[in-house]
């Protein structure tokens, strides 16, 4: 019989780790802002973004989600804008839709300022994922600035 309780005593033990592991995980994607401790927007618009570096952070427009460089690389392969050290944009003229999640690569040693709508920080060696606006709500085009360059980039935003 005291075999019995200690492990019921053990089974209660798991299920209120596991509980807590539930409650962390998803309170922290409910909770969690769009943009992450290290990104600081200086304008608010209609885009939104979040930088992952050493966080390895993304945004779905709702909550943040974890998720490496590499699989990023994979995931926005054909959504990307790679910003190099002279704030030069590759490629520098791009269509995507409305509501389409696109990646900013920053692939400098130096921390750059980014407005593509909104302002926002990269920091060396990372990047930020930009939901881009619903085209009813702003112009159809994006321009991208960094650092003190401007119009870096173009975004076109389609239906």
């Amino acid at each position: 019989m005291e075999k019995n309780k200690y492990n019921v005593w053990i089974w209660v033990v798991i299920a209120v780790i596991i509980i807590v592991l539930f409650f962390v995980f998803f309170n922290k994607q409910a909770v969690v802002p769009v943009t992450t401790e290290n990104s600081v927007p200086t304008t608010t618009t209609t885009t939104t973004a979040i930088e992952s570096s050493q966080d390895l952070s993304e945004t779905t427009g709702v909550g943040a989600v974890s998720i490496a460089y590499t699989d990023a690389l994979v995931k926005y392969a054909d959504r990307r804008i790679q910003l190099d050290e002279s704030c030069q944009a590759y490629p520098n003229n791009v269509t995507y839709k409305d509501n389409t999640g696109i990646m900013i690569d920053n692939r400098s040693p130096k921390t750059l300022t980014v407005k593509v709508g909104t302002t926002f920080t990269i920091k060396p060696w990372g990047f930020k994922i930009v939901v881009l606006p619903n085209i009813y709500l702003t112009s159809k085009t994006l321009l991208v600035d960094c650092n003190k360059s401007q119009n870096v980039a173009t975004v076109l935003i389609q239906e």
